[in-house]
């Protein structure tokens, strides 16, 4: 977490950053790069044991707003993540040969992403979200081909969303979300979703490494949402 007044390079600028023909641009090649060497926080670090392998995708495109990434806003019948804006994806099975394939397919059945029109960079350092057991392999792509998204399956997700990059390393859009017991964690308003837990933890690291992170006040402080359920990737460990 960069906190306001602390200095740092001059962050990359996303301007003119359209790809040709799909064309991956520099900027997420050097983010994927740096990417899978992320270095984990010893609460988010999977045990020796294992845990549920599950995939999230990672879907950078460029959008009318400039580079944007991708987020579904999981339903509130849901028995885990109930309501909590996400990364498309899911536990990983036989036929999915992977976290690859694993989170294409999700990504198709929840937003109507076409697999063909992705191109997978890396697959980032795995996660552990002790409440759920889930063991998470980030799988970082470029939308070389986008189609319009909408949630696949309703019951599951109730809205779809590609949010800029630029909204994301927004300092004003930023805040700090406080959870049950004294914990704390990163939190981004992106449009009608508050993106806190888990994937804003991700966001904020892909925000540093691409060196598009903003000094921001963490003094701004918000509760977190009535009916959320915590997912043990609240505190994962010092963010910056």
């Amino acid at each position: 977490m960069t906190a306001a007044g602390r200095e740092r390079e001059p962050a990359p600028s996303l301007a003119g950053t359209a790809s040709d023909a799909g064309q991956i641009p520099g900027w997420l090649r050097d983010l994927a790069r740096s990417a899978t060497r992320m270095e984990v926080p010893p609460g988010l670090r999977p045990p020796a044991d294992g845990g549920r392998h599950s995939a999230i995708l990672i879907l950078f495109g460029d959008g009318p707003a400039g580079p944007d990434v991708l987020l579904v806003q999981r339903s509130q019948s849901l028995r885990r993540h109930a309501g909590q804006p996400a990364f498309p994806g899911g536990v990983i099975d036989a036929g999915d040969h992977g976290p690859v394939g694993a989170a294409l397919r999700e990504a198709h059945e929840e937003a109507r992403v076409e697999p063909a029109g992705v191109d997978v960079l890396s697959v980032l350092p795995d996660l552990y979200i002790s409440r759920t057991g889930y063991r998470v392999s980030p799988v970082l792509a470029w939308w070389r081909a986008p189609v319009p998204v909408a949630p696949g399956d309703p019951a599951e997700v109730t809205a779809v969303a590609r949010v800029p990059v630029e909204d994301l390393a927004d300092p004003g859009r930023r805040l700090t979300i406080s959870y049950p017991g004294g914990q704390s964690g990163p939190a981004f308003q992106a449009g009608d979703m508050l993106v806190w837990g888990f994937p804003a933890f991700v966001i904020d690291r892909l925000l540093a490494m691409g060196g598009w992170e903003r000094p921001w006040d963490a003094a701004t402080v918000a509760e977190l949402p009535a009916g959320a359920l915590l997912t043990g990737a609240e505190k994962p460990g010092p963010a910056g």
